[in-house]
């Protein structure tokens, strides 16, 4: 294993740092670099941990031993022997961004979802606890050992694409362009108005973690089936992941930094990291930026399926996604889209607009452990949930809410909560919820339905349950606000989505304050 260095910046020299020095994998050293922000003072606390094919020393409670974890494939990790750590004794206090030009608002949120297009409608059925799981009819699904899922049902897109291309177009770009051009209209950033103004500083960063999928399924078969003549000329650009801000800009006229991220399940807090950064830069005043996915379809299931990823409760589908319930037994497949507009606070003031809440920072890690296993210690979730905190000048003490990735698989579940117990020492004033136990696993649009539900618990002071809470796991003693909605003012909120590949991403919200 090659030894692994970290580069530290100005503001990382202002930070502890830990640095550890592990004995030989295979005769090669390994520097792990990590660092936790203490309690109340901010002093640096040392972790010591050992690493046994990437399990921390810590008696975290996981899954049984010997029970192999649902739904992932088996790789082994490389195994370590033990890793010593140092940390250095001071660290900053930290510091929110005061420059306008720098400080990322929302202004606009768009979305389009099992529970339909509309913000207000989609957090009042998340308050009731209603399941928006169901049997799939969109294919026939009765020989799929999973016949369910988060389906999008009536979903119209009259008004946003019109009926030539809107035939054309593959569910997961049909879900962007309506979320994308309502987030814009919930801005006040209407054609109209965008006509006045400099296009070139408004950028599109929407991304997918599949693409295309029914295009793509749709080309394949043309191939194998009639020749390579038979596939349509739309094949290609309606498969790659990049098309949905294509066609955004496209329609819009906008012509600032324009790509897709694709990090799977993490995708759409990466495009909203990426998005804020270019504001901060100084590149954008505004980012068009969220997830988009439509993989309910045979090739998306049935690959999901072989993955041994998802939940078989055919009989029950609307109480198969359980988060930290004992008896999870894997996720369920969700779709849609969920956009914000990030603006910088500078650029929003000037032109009046609505402020919904504030992007304070956020942070992007990864596992460096397994294809789909999350670390069993949490150590990449935990140092993202650190990273984030400290992007966003925030102390731990101050995070009073978290919208938990939770996907309802026995190892993930278990592991984030591991992660956040290590970054919150005191987590008696947190309150943790699974938006997938009601809309099901969005996949790359996860992010961006999760993002605006967190917004909606800041402005609303309600707090969607997790529902199905029937059997907690013993170790989650944080608050999971359980099959009922609670009242609960929120002071800084963090949103967690991870991905395959062991892509973490987190990003922290709070109420916006002038």
């Amino acid at each position: 294993m090659r030894e692994v260095h970290t580069e530290r910046d100005s503001r990382e020299r202002e930070m502890a740092s830990i640095v550890a020095a592990g004995t030989a994998c295979s005769s090669s050293k390994v520097l792990l670099g990590s660092r936790e922000v203490g309690k109340g003072n901010g002093a640096a606390s040392a972790s010591l941990a050992q690493c046994n094919g990437l399990r921390a020393v810590e008696n975290l409670q996981m899954a049984p031993a010997g029970k192999k974890p649902n739904g992932f494939i088996s790789t082994s990790a490389p195994k370590c022997s033990k890793i010593k750590a140092m940390a250095s004794t001071t660290v900053s206090a930290p510091k929110r961004e005061k420059d306008p030009k720098k400080r990322v608002v929302i202004t606009g949120m768009g979305l389009v979802s099992v529970f339909g297009s509309d913000i207000d409608t989609f957090y009042n059925k998340l308050l009731e606890g209603e399941s928006g799981i169901s049997l799939i009819d969109r294919f026939d699904a009765s020989n799929f050992s999973v016949q369910f899922g988060g389906q999008i049902r009536d979903f119209s897109s009259v008004g946003y694409i019109d009926g030539k291309n809107d035939r054309r177009l593959d569910d997961c770009w049909r879900y962007c362009l309506v979320a994308g051009k309502k987030a814009l209209e919930n801005a006040n950033l209407g054609p109209q108005v965008l006509e006045t103004m400099d296009r070139t500083k408004i950028g599109v960063v929407v991304g997918t973690g599949m693409g295309g999928l029914t295009a793509f399924s749709a080309g394949v078969e043309a191939l194998l089936l009639k020749g390579y003549k038979k596939i349509t000329p739309f094949f290609i650009p309606y498969s790659i992941t990049n098309m949905g801000s294509a066609l955004l800009a496209i329609d819009t006229g906008l012509m600032g930094p324009n790509y897709s991220i694709s990090t799977a399940c993490a995708t759409a807090n990466y495009c909203f990291y990426a998005a804020a950064n270019h504001i901060r830069r100084g590149e954008a005043d505004i980012i068009v930026a969220g997830g988009t996915e439509a993989a309910i379809m045979p090739t998306g299931v049935g690959g999901f399926i072989a993955c041994r990823a998802l939940s078989q409760r055919n009989e029950e589908p609307k109480r198969a996604s359980r988060p930290w319930d004992k008896d999870r037994d894997g996720f369920v497949m969700g779709e849609g889209s969920g956009v914000l507009i990030m603006e910088s606070l500078e650029h929003a003031m000037k032109r009046g607009a609505n402020i919904i809440a504030e992007y304070l920072g956020g942070s992007i890690t990864c596992d460096a452990h397994h294809m789909t296993d999350p670390r069993s210690d949490g150590l990449g979730v935990s140092s993202c949930i650190s990273k984030s905190l400290e992007d966003a000048g925030v102390s731990p003490e101050e995070v009073n809410y978290v919208n938990a990735h939770a996907t309802s698989t026995l190892a993930g579940d278990l592991a984030e909560v591991n992660a956040i117990k290590k970054v919150f020492k005191d987590t008696s004033d947190i309150k943790m919820n699974g938006t997938k136990s009601m809309i099901g696993h969005g996949l790359g649009a996860a992010g961006g339905l999760e993002a605006i539900a967190t917004i909606k618990a800041i402005n609303t002071g309600w707090l969607h349950p997790t529902i199905n809470q029937d059997n907690l796991e013993p170790d989650v003693t944080i608050d999971t606000v359980p099959n009922v909605k609670k009242q609960h003012e929120v002071n800084v909120a963090i949103s967690n989505s991870f991905g395959f590949g062991g892509h973490n991403s987190v990003v922290v919200f709070a109420p916006f304050s002038p």
